[in-house]
């Protein structure tokens, strides 16, 4: 019976190792992998998504993708709507603007305290990076730029070892990546050589030189955004003003 009863407890994990295979990804995967589209601009700000859409693509089944949603939606990514599905946040100029405002408060602080407990390790996954994003930038991959340069901000936030700072800053890089995509004119990633001022700082050790760089690179990120212009946002109520002028007219 003892024989019998080791036996038993082993199948299950054996079972549920081939499960998690067969039946596709885990919640933290499928929310790794929808983080990855938003920075490739494969879901793109205002798309209407389904949980059938993503079971079906994710081969799991609705719970998942509904832990996979929760979270997003907790950190403002996806907005949902009853009975409707959820759709992927399309940020506001207001919204843009406070999100950035934060980075400049957090980022500046964050890079002179890596600077001082660099390791040999984190410079070269630093260095690697800015060799992928000049690879991408000579292929002309935008969209692989574009994801590049946001990962660029979340691995600096991993080497922090904090896991409430990574989480914030995964939450402001992926929003920052949609307002970039609803605002931005100009079709770039992060500004070229600015990612590699910042790693240059901190190379040296001087955590000063890498705050200023990170503050002026978040400036240069905001500037081109033009969050300051006076254009009214398009909205429902605006809309609707419109609509009872142009009836009158």
């Amino acid at each position: 019976m003892e024989g019998t009863g080791r036996k038993a407890a082993a199948d299950p994990g054996k079972d549920a190792g081939s499960l998690k295979r067969i039946h596709g990804y885990t919640e933290m995967e499928v929310t790794r992998k929808l983080i990855l589209a938003i920075f490739e601009q494969r879901l793109p700000p205002g798309l209407r998504i389904t949980e059938a859409q993503l079971s079906e693509a994710f081969d799991v089944s609705r719970t998942v993708v509904r832990q996979s949603i929760a979270k997003l939606s907790e950190i403002g990514v996806f907005k949902k709507t009853p009975n409707q599905g959820c759709t992927i946040a399309s940020p506001n100029r207001d919204e843009a603007r406070k999100m950035l405002h934060v980075r400049e408060m957090v980022e500046p602080a964050m890079v002179r305290g890596i600077a001082e407990t660099r390791t040999p390790e984190h410079l070269a996954a630093l260095h690697e990076h800015i060799a992928m994003e000049g690879e991408a930038r000579l292929r002309q991959d935008r969209s692989t730029l574009v994801r590049l340069s946001g990962e660029f901000h979340l691995k600096l936030a991993e080497m922090t070892g904090n896991p409430y700072l990574i989480r914030l800053m995964t939450e402001l890089q992926v929003l920052t990546c949609l307002a970039i995509l609803v605002h931005a004119e100009a079709e770039t990633g992060c500004p070229r050589d600015e990612h590699s001022a910042i790693v240059a700082a901190i190379e040296r050790g001087d955590g000063e030189a890498a705050g200023h760089e990170m503050a002026h690179h978040l400036k240069h990120i905001t500037a081109d955004l033009k969050l300051d212009r006076a254009e009214p946002e398009p909205n429902l109520e605006n809309a609707m003003l419109w609509l009872r002028g142009a009836a009158g007219a």
